[in-house]
């Protein structure tokens, strides 16, 4: 397909790639360049309690001597299951320093959730916040799992603000079931075992992993997209090249901020967020609960954020607050919107109050995520995800893999440096969403116009986008159909005003006596949050082809 988008490159004075380090660089290289240039800035701010570059590099660097400590071999993972808090920079970037392989877990996993996540990535330590603890004790024994440290959300806001924190969390607000997991260590008393002079700096490539990143992919369990040094690496380098319009070529000014309202084990925040604000020297805002719209404007209003990336169900919340439309907006420079589509409605009223475009992006947790954006330079919402990354291709696929003329529909495909190294131990996976010229299959049917836009017109697969997270069908129907009650289950999309979708459950009953509020109770029990069903609806029988496969396009209608 012709490049028709280079001509919105030159344009906007995008660059049409870059150039990534030495093999025998990594991400380390770069994160150690940045505790250099920024050691008095500020790196990560949360409940108040700010953390400079400096402090976290000396905190990252005693968690890595740690982990070193414990004789763990290169590229072994480590799950970390935290909220928005100072421990997580501290121990994802440890994890890289020390030479091993950083798990993202949601924290809202379910037991049974955790437990596939953990056995997938055959992950031996856990570093986990007390919140969470029991979830874990649900499973113990159950994986490989060898060493768990378990933090407090008040172990980095000092000793009397931390003591008060927990203490409200544990008595007042009872947040945190009583829990017991043997063998364990605090997060503290990890970080003082030993000194962080033993701290020894592994060697390490662009080609060796990083991170898994779990994802149900574009079919059914959830997997991890292996990504690799050069993966997230080059993503940095790209999205700079992206943002250098608003941001400048070099560093940011030293009081530019991130609002992080999303989450850091979402690869959209971990990325966009923490990678890229230490990358230019900025500090970024931990928000551990978005939904909590006093306390989000109330940090609006205190930090005056430059940059927001969001997801439309927080951006249109807010447009819709009375206090949010009084703040002061001038210092925003950029509000970028992503992990699902961002409504027109939504982004005119943006613009309206706040004077800032949201610019769209889009990308995977296989595209470590930025594939495409709008350019932050324009002075419209498009309606699109905009054009490519620098160093990235777009195609548009016909199920052969031809590449589809300008205007027709087909499935969105990306090539670049930012694509996964495939999915963690499961090559048969791999190679159903890679083509054998090295472009990775979406599953997103879209079109692109003459300019090189392009526009997500549907999605292949069955998957959900539920506030920007992937849920896919046949996980909800496996775990609602184990029901004693329950005869077959079926589950679609509908669209939802906040979140943009939420599954709906069809069920044959087994038994008559089995009731919404039972079905609910039991996914709730089971499923994390946003994968639970919102609706219900009793049928007598699912619609099925002639080989018995379930229809949804017939529930669907």
């Amino acid at each position: 397909m012709e490049k028709t988008w280079l001509a919105e490159y030159q344009k906007t004075g995008i660059p049409e790639s870059i150039e990534l380090p030495s093999e025998n660089t990594s991400l380390v290289d770069i994160i150690e360049r940045n505790f250099q240039k920024f050691g008095s800035r500020d790196a990560f701010i949360f409940m108040d309690k700010v953390m400079t570059f400096s402090e976290l590099e000396i905190a990252s660097r005693k968690f890595a001597a740690y982990l070193q400590s414990l004789g763990l071999a290169k590229g072994t993972r480590v799950a970390v299951m935290m909220p928005n808090v100072l421990q997580y920079p501290v121990v994802a970037l440890a994890v890289f320093r020390a030479g091993l392989v950083l798990v993202n877990v949601n924290p809202l996993y379910t037991s049974r959730e955790l437990e596939h996540q953990l056995n997938d990535s055959g992950a031996e330590v856990l570093v986990i916040i007390e919140n969470f603890a029991t979830i874990y004790q649900a499973i113990l024994g159950k994986t490989a799992v060898k060493h768990v440290v378990v933090a407090t959300v008040g172990d980095m806001l000092g000793t009397l603000k931390g003591t008060l924190v927990n203490f409200v969390l544990r008595k007042v607000r009872k947040q945190i079931p009583a829990w017991n997991i043997p063998g364990y260590i605090k997060f503290n008393a990890a970080m003082e075992k030993t000194n962080a002079n033993n701290y020894k700096r592994p060697q390490l490539s662009l080609s060796d992993t990083a991170l898994l990143q779990y994802t149900g992919g574009t079919t059914g369990v959830s997997k991890g997209a292996e990504l690799t040094h050069r993966n997230l690496v080059a993503n940095l380098l790209q999205c700079d090249g992206i943002f250098q319009s608003k941001f400048g070529p070099g560093d940011s000014e030293k009081d530019d901020r991130v609002f992080c309202a999303l989450p850091l084990y979402h690869i959209f925040a971990f990325m966009v967020c923490a990678l890229y604000g230490m990358y230019k020297g900025q500090a970024n805002i931990l928000i551990p609960n978005p939904r909590d719209l006093p306390a989000v404007i109330k940090e609006l209003r205190k930090y005056q954020p430059t940059f927001f990336p969001a997801v439309n169900t927080l951006f249109n919340a807010l447009v819709h607050n009375e206090e949010f439309k009084q703040l002061d907006h001038s210092r925003l420079k950029i509000s970028m919107g992503g992990g699902m589509a961002v409504m027109q409605s939504t982004a005119e009223a943006w613009k309206k109050i706040t004077g800032s475009n949201i610019v769209e992006g889009y990308g995977l947790s296989e595209t470590s995520p930025v594939a495409t954006v709008n350019p932050p330079a324009g002075t419209e919402f498009t309606g699109t995800i905009g054009i490519p990354l620098p160093s990235t291709d777009i195609a548009i696929l016909d199920d052969d893999g031809n590449h589809m003329p300008l205007g027709e529909q087909g499935e969105l495909s990306i090539r670049g440096p930012q694509v996964m190294k495939g999915y963690w131990n499961r090559p048969d996976e791999t190679e159903k969403v890679m083509t054998a010229d090295g472009f990775f299959r979406t599953g997103d049917i879209a079109v692109m116009d003459e300019r090189g836009y392009t526009k997500i017109v549907d999605r292949k697969k069955d998957m959900i986008l539920v506030s920007g997270f992937n849920v896919y069908p046949s996980e909800i129907e496996e775990v609602v159909s184990n029901h004693p009650k329950v005869l077959e289950v079926a589950v679609i999309g509908v669209k939802d005003e906040k979140s943009g979708e939420v599954p709906k459950l069809f069920v044959v009953k087994k038994d008559q006596s089995l009731t919404t509020e039972e079905i609910l109770a039991y996914a709730k029990e089971n499923l994390t949050g946003y994968k639970r069903p919102r609706y219900v609806e009793f049928i007598d029988e699912l619609p099925k082809s002639n080989v018995g496969k379930i229809l949804r396009k017939d529930l669907r209608k």
